[in-house]
């Protein structure tokens, strides 16, 4: 008996897919539940499981072709087994015996997603391949230093020589972008063409804050199993900015405003196949805990390339931190259709004059991009100076003054 693996139900609003990566070839036996086949949107990459066991019989798509719902990949002989490995000929290529050990345990469904994309993309054998990570693991560095080698497989496991000096040779490489890249470039631009983008900037003095996260962060993780970070005391601060001026949590539909009685709060988290913004539904509901634990779910699912639609779609305001890269100032662009968004910075030390007395203190600077179709620059400004003196007196959080 034969199945047939089909293209999943798209997503809303997503047309057609790309083939990213196979994860079996044809002969290969396949339980059921394994990953077979990624599929690369334009928002997020989707797994095609086996629903069943047997033997992968044959592939009707290859690797970069376009695919549309309930379009068939493969198909499944069930209940075959899969004949047993023919021995090397003499024309197959010679790998160490450490590295086959090694990448005989791996499989492609090891792999990182940036990892697969460039199998996919190079037509590579990764049993050919010598992992530098831990446990033998393929990592990025890896692949790109099999493919400059001219195909030949990595030998060693220590750092990797210095690169010679230029020779003369102008190499070129033409890689065409990811369909997730791709879509972050079309909306950036729509973005500066169609709103009115302003930026306004303040600074906020973070000592009380490290100083209160220093006091409370290993009680704080004892009690709820999460780390006590900067972002939900941010998250916090917004939210309550946002009852203040709600003009800055609403969208612009048409001629029509719209006013969103919740906040949605993106958290811009920076992956290998782009940016993307997964949602704290209703942050207004959190508590310090409910916020870090759930930025860390969806941090880990954003670098997995595990995120659903669902994770991604709506937000009614966004918090980004270039910080975390050593950005100390910047203009975050809208992520449209919201109206509005927080850029976070570095942490610098910086001489201040506090009651008429200089003092060195960890000052950030923050930036607010807003649409000014929509928010006036008095409201960006005091909205943003909210932030401010919420984060300098963190006990107004808890009180709501």
């Amino acid at each position: 008996m034969t199945v047939e693996i089909k293209v999943p139900v798209l997503p809303e609003s997503v047309a057609d897919a790309t083939i990213a990566a196979w994860h079996k070839k044809v002969g290969d036996s396949v339980k059921e539940g394994d990953n077979l086949v990624d599929l690369e949107t334009d928002k997020v990459v989707l797994e095609v499981p086996a629903p069943a066991d047997g033997v992968l019989e044959s592939i009707k798509q290859k690797e970069g072709a376009v695919v549309t719902a309930n379009q068939v990949l493969a198909i499944i002989k069930e209940g075959a087994v899969a004949a047993k490995a023919s021995e090397k000929t003499v024309n197959q290529p010679a790998v160490s015996s450490e590295a086959k050990q090694t990448n005989d345990e791996q499989s492609a469904d090891d792999l990182t997603p940036a990892v697969r994309r460039l199998v996919a993309e190079n037509n590579i054998d990764i049993s050919k391949v010598r992992g530098t990570g831990k446990n033998g693991r393929i990592l990025k560095q890896d692949i790109e230093a099999y493919l400059s080698n001219g195909d030949k497989a990595v030998t060693t496991t220590s750092a990797p020589a210095a690169k010679a000096m230029p020779t003369g040779d102008r190499v070129e490489e033409r890689v065409p972008m990811s369909r997730l890249r791709a879509k972050i470039a079309e909306r950036l631009v729509q973005v500066q063409r169609d709103t009115a983008m302003l930026t306004t900037f303040n600074e906020v003095n973070m000592q009380p804050v490290m100083e209160l996260r220093n006091q409370y962060k290993e009680s704080f993780e004892k009690r709820h199993g999460v780390k006590l970070g900067f972002m939900s005391f941010f998250t916090k601060a917004v939210v309550e900015a946002l009852r203040r001026f709600p003009n800055v949590n609403a969208s612009i539909d048409g001629s029509d405003l719209i006013y969103h009685a919740y906040q949605d709060v993106g958290i811009a988290v920076s992956t290998e196949r782009g940016l993307v913004v997964p949602i704290l539904r209703n942050a207004e509901l959190m508590s310090f805990a409910g916020i870090e634990g759930k930025i860390r779910e969806l941090s880990t699912k954003a670098r997995d390339g595990k995120l659903t639609m669902d994770e991604m779609t709506g937000g009614t305001f966004t918090i980004t931190n270039g910080g975390v890269f050593g950005s100390l100032m910047s203009t975050p662009i809208i992520n449209a259709p919201q109206s509005a968004i927080l850029g976070m910075h570095a942490i610098k030390e910086r001489p201040m004059a506090v009651n008429g007395e200089v003092k060195i203190l960890p000052m950030m600077y923050l930036a607010l991009s807003y649409d000014h179709r929509i928010i006036d620059g008095k409201d960006s400004v005091q909205f943003l100076v909210t932030v401010k003196e919420l984060l300098e007196d963190p006990a107004r959080l808890l009180l709501e003054v």
